[in-house]
């Protein structure tokens, strides 16, 4: 299903993808996929790495951006429709996929972001 989708050519996706676990964290369930013989071997890794750890080996594919930016920005509301944000960190500095170091204020952001 993964390798149709990806050779789509309404897709605008196209390889390196990543496959990651839809029920994964700290890392795990996460494979760099260059090409599309890499494909089902990767997707069989990160599946049966996810099903190992969170008893649930349903993976995702995405676009695979080489060295990104990882920004948050936390938000809290009280459920009535009020709303307010904690500002933004960076949280680029990863080890395995997870998060080492937050620094905050995230740097270089340009106000329209």
């Amino acid at each position: 299903e993964a390798k149709e989708w990806i050779e789509d050519p309404n897709n605008p996706i196209t390889y390196p993808v990543i496959v990651k676990a839809a029920m994964g964290g700290g890392g795990r369930g996460i494979r760099i996929v260059p090409t599309a013989d890499d494909l089902e071997s990767m997707f069989r890794l990160a599946s049966n790495e996810a099903l190992n750890a969170f008893g649930d080996g349903r993976c995702f594919v995405e676009k695979y951006v080489d060295q990104p930016r990882h920004i948050e920005v936390q938000c809290l509301g009280d459920g009535t429709g009020n709303v307010i944000h904690l500002f933004d960190r960076d949280c680029s500095v990863q080890r395995r996929h997870q998060k080492v170091i937050e620094t905050a204020p995230a740097t270089g952001l340009s106000r329209e972001t």
